[in-house]
């Protein structure tokens, strides 16, 4: 008797454990993103009291607002690639803006799971996955203008992406009159790196104004939604594809460029998929775009492959959540650079492969709005104070900032002592990242190129082809420019394997007149069987007063076939200033040479406008504009 009771006892447990448990529905969510296009958290649910957002701060009040949500990358091709990939932009291979490099096999994209799921997929209408369009085939049942979930068939479920440039930088490139702005340029609130110019304030207010006509084409999708009778059965994304738009945001892996507004609203009819919060709470799980792709998986019950380098924040595949959010930073446009950023909750640091870039290297499209011509000229004129100068400067080696107190970022915390535990702990949480992920940012994009003709770069890292590691490490101690080092990096110029002859390369130019007792081992470097090594090589001993060997070198690389090969050379000759009738009929021969490659992506072409605009040459003498 007691043995039945005991029973009937744990059946009744059982059952009021079962009804207090939340009702699952067996039918799929349909899933909505709608996606801005360069902003940064500029609403009034995340506090900003300048913004007009009224349907962003509806959607937070029914949703869940995460406080801590990231772009990998702070532009849009390298984040578009993450996101679709779920495998970060430098671990595929695709981390440099508009590149068109193959992509792994092993690789997929994550619409293609939930098509064989049985969900109907649209993308309205932007792309731009950083890659070949071949390899884009099939992804979607339609990616168009027109595309829209509506054209599904009866009761199938839905995974729809709408897209809005309203906020794209493009939106500051035209000036509207000041007093048909909506918001007062004398009320904005300029970031301490930014002059106080009129045309700083004025492209400030603009961009509000573009937030707020941007907001109600997120209260235009989500009327829709409801007049269709789909509100209660799906799940809304909103979020921005990357931080922006004004100078030091876009671009930069700073909060500025990273940090994006994220908001998720569930249905009721889903609770089982609410995270550890109720509706209008807000979020502070660390997430990043890596981790779309297989929350999205997990959302609609697919097992998420194990490739994926993101993590699951929603659905029964949820995983922990994360110490750290990662960033990354290649080549933009037509310049180089190279920086990793790692996030906590409280704290950013960000290694800089190339501290002797500085950070404000001129990018034609970046350079279109007047804002940004304004902070030059200003500087130029001597009318920045040291936060507004440093973007004009050279960079330190590493970066560390408390948010909590900084949220601009200009106090760099990397040398302050009472730091130095965070900075260690995040430096190697930085080089474990690019580990784990095999990062193929660490070689250069004149030999990327060439190794992607061949196969994926994706593949061919994992066919343990290098010894990463060691690259990486290397890597880490040139970019600290230490006189200690000199004789390390002189010796592995010799080294067999091209990349630790770069970054040993690379090592003696960051060193600068430090690096003079090594110059004829530099001048030795300039016939390098590597371009990439030749031409560091060349920019360390112009500086050290080879500047014709070096200059010989620079022209002589405008002749490769290689377009990356000569991108590289034309940004070193840009940071020389030489321009001397020899440097212009090369100039000139290279554009003819490579005359018939017409694609609206030619960065060495971009170089060569800059380069004719720097130096006053009438660019009719050539037929630029149509090729860059």
């Amino acid at each position: 008797m007691k043995r039945t009771n005991q029973l009937l006892g744990l059946a009744v447990v059982g059952l009021s454990f079962g009804a207090c448990q939340p009702e699952t529905p067996q039918e799929l969510p349909n899933i909505l993103w709608l996606t801005s296009e360069d902003n940064s958290p500029f609403a009034g649910c995340y506090g900003d009291s300048l913004a007009t957002t009224p349907n962003l701060d509806q959607l937070a009040s029914s949703g869940f607002l995460y406080t801590h949500a990231y772009a990998n990358a702070p532009v849009c091709a390298p984040a578009r690639n993450t996101i679709i990939t779920g495998v970060y932009a430098n671990s595929g291979g695709h981390q440099h803006m508009r590149s068109y490099y193959p992509k792994s096999d092993q690789v997929r994209f994550f619409p293609q799971f939930l098509r064989e799921k049985g969900y109907y997929c649209t993308n309205n209408h932007k792309q731009d996955y950083n890659m070949a369009a071949n390899q884009i085939k099939g992804v979607w049942d339609e990616s168009s203008r027109e595309a829209h979930y509506k054209n599904r068939q009866a009761g199938q479920p839905f995974f729809a992406i709408f897209n809005t440039g309203i906020s794209h930088e493009s939106s500051i490139h035209t000036s509207i009159p000041t007093e048909e702005l909506k918001h007062d340029p004398q009320q904005m609130q300029l970031p301490p790196y930014h002059p106080d110019t009129p045309e700083m304030r004025h492209d400030w207010a603009q961009y509000y104004d573009k937030i707020q006509a941007m907001d109600a084409w997120v209260g235009e999708k989500l009327r829709e939604l409801d007049e269709a009778g789909l509100a209660e059965n799906t799940i809304v994304f909103y979020y921005g594809d990357h931080g922006g738009v004004l100078a030091r945001s876009k671009r930069f892996v700073y909060e500025s460029g990273t940090h994006v507004p994220f908001i998720i609203r569930i249905p009721q009819k889903f609770k089982h998929l609410f995270p550890a919060a109720k509706p209008g709470d807000k979020v502070d799980r660390l997430i990043s775009f890596v981790d779309l792709a297989p929350t999205i998986l997990s959302l609609a019950d697919i097992k998420v492959p194990d490739y994926m380098q993101g993590k699951a924040f929603l659905g029964k595949q949820r995983t922990a959540d994360p110490e750290y959010a990662y960033m990354f930073r290649g080549r933009m446009d037509e310049r180089y650079d190279m920086s990793r950023a790692v996030r906590d909750e409280r704290f950013r640091y960000i290694r800089n492969y190339m501290p002797y870039r500085i950070y404000g290297q001129h990018i034609n499209y970046l350079w279109k709005a007047l804002s940004m011509q304004s902070w030059e000229q200003a500087y130029l004129e001597g009318r920045c104070n040291p936060a507004q100068s440093a973007f004009w400067q050279t960079k330190p080696a590493e970066e560390l900032y408390d948010t909590s107190v900084d949220p601009w970022e200009v106090n760099n915390l990397a040398q302050d002592q009472s730091y130095q535990e965070v900075l260690l702990r995040m430096r190697k949480a930085s080089s474990d990242w690019s580990n784990r992920i095999l990062d193929t940012g660490f070689i250069p994009e004149g030999i990327h190129y060439d190794l992607g003709r061949e196969q994926a770069i994706y593949d061919w890292m994992r066919q343990g082809n290098l010894d990463l590691p060691e690259i990486i490490e290397l890597a880490d101690k040139a970019s600290l420019g230490l006189e200690a080092n000199r004789d390390e990096f002189v010796k592995l110029l010799q080294h067999e394997s091209e990349l630790i002859r770069y970054w040993a390369t690379t090592g003696l130019l960051i060193l600068g007149e430090d690096a003079q007792p090594a110059r004829n081992d530099l001048t030795i470097a300039l016939q390098d069987s590597s371009s990439c090594v030749a031409l560091v090589a060349a920019e360390a001993v112009y500086y050290l007063g080879s500047e014709q060997q070096a200059l010989t070198v620079m022209l002589k690389a405008l002749e490769d076939p290689n377009p990356y090969i000569r991108t590289q050379a034309l940004n070193i000759l840009d940071y020389t200033n030489e321009f001397s009738p020899e440097i212009q009929q090369a100039l000139f021969a290279m554009v003819k040479r490579f005359e018939k490659i017409q694609t609206s992506d030619r960065y060495d072409l971009r170089v060569v406008h800059w380069l004719l605009d720097k130096h006053g040459v009438d660019k009719s003498l050539l037929k630029l504009n149509a090729a860059i």
